[in-house]
C-alpha cells in the first residue's frame, strides 16, 4: 500500500468524520429574513462543501423550491424554523433524487406536519431521522474500509507506475456501483408511494 493511498484514504474518512447533521438546538428560534436562512445553511453546513467557494443555499434556489411547491411561502417574508427543516431536507435530497422525486417524498410530510400544532411536529421527525445517522455513519465508514481493501487487490499485473490509478479507479466504481443501487431501491419506493391527491403516477418512458 503506497503512502499516497493510505494518506487518501485517511483524508477520506478524516472528511466523513467531521459531517453531521444540524443539531435541533443549533436551528434558529426566531423567524428569519432569506439573507438569515442562506447565512445559516451556509454556517451550518460548511463540512459538507466540495469547494470553499461553494454555495450550500441561494436566493435563487429558495424561490425555485416554492415554486416547485417544494417550500410553503414565506410568511411576510420571514422563514419560520419548519421552513429551515424542509430546506434541510430538501439539501440532502437533492444530490441524489429529481425534483418530481423530492416532492413524492416531502409534500405528504409537509402538507400534514409543517406548521402543524400537534403531537408529532416536523421538526420531531427529523430528530428521529437524523438521530440514526450517527449508528449508520459508523457502518458507512467500516464498508468503506472494506471496499477500499478489496480494491487494492485488483489489477494485481499491473504496471507499479499504472496501479494506484487503477486502484483507485476501482475503488471508485464500487462506491459508484453502490450509490447506483441504492438509487435504484429509493426510486422503486417512492414510485409504491400512494400518489398524492390530484396526480397520476406514471410509468417512465423507455
Amino acid at each position: 500500500m503506497s503512502n499516497e493511498i493510505h494518506e487518501f484514504l485517511k483524508e477520506v474518512l478524516d472528511k466523513l468524520q467531521t459531517m453531521d447533521y444540524v443539531k435541533p438546538e443549533s436551528l434558529p428560534n426566531i423567524d428569519l429574513y432569506m439573507d438569515q436562512v442562506t447565512t445559516f445553511m451556509d454556517t451550518q453546513l460548511s463540512s459538507t462543501k466540495r469547494h470553499e467557494e461553494d454555495k450550500i443555499l441561494t436566493k435563487t434556489m429558495i424561490n425555485n423550491y416554492a415554486k416547485n411547491n417544494l417550500l410553503p411561502p414565506p410568511d411576510k417574508k420571514k422563514y419560520s424554523k419548519d421552513h429551515i427543516l424542509t430546506l434541510l431536507f430538501i439539501y440532502y435530497f437533492k444530490s441524489i433524487l429529481s425534483i418530481s422525486d423530492i416532492q413524492s417524498i416531502l409534500n405528504p410530510i409537509t402538507d400534514k406536519y409543517f406548521g402543524a400544532e400537534s403531537d408529532l411536529a416536523l421538526q420531531d421527525i427529523y430528530n428521529e431521522v437524523f438521530g440514526l445517522e450517527h449508528e449508520e455513519m459508523q457502518h458507512i465508514l467500516k464498508e468503506l474500509a472494506r471496499k477500499y481493501k478489496t480494491s487494492l487487490k485488483t489489477f494485481e499485473d499491473a504496471p507499479e507506475k499504472d496501479a494506484e490509478l487503477l486502484h483507485k479507479f476501482a475503488f471508485i466504481c464500487m462506491l459508484s456501483f453502490d450509490v447506483y443501487m441504492k438509487k435504484l431501491i429509493i426510486e422503486q419506493t417512492i414510485d409504491e408511494l400512494p400518489s398524492p391527491k390530484g396526480k397520476a403516477k406514471g410509468k417512465k418512458k423507455e
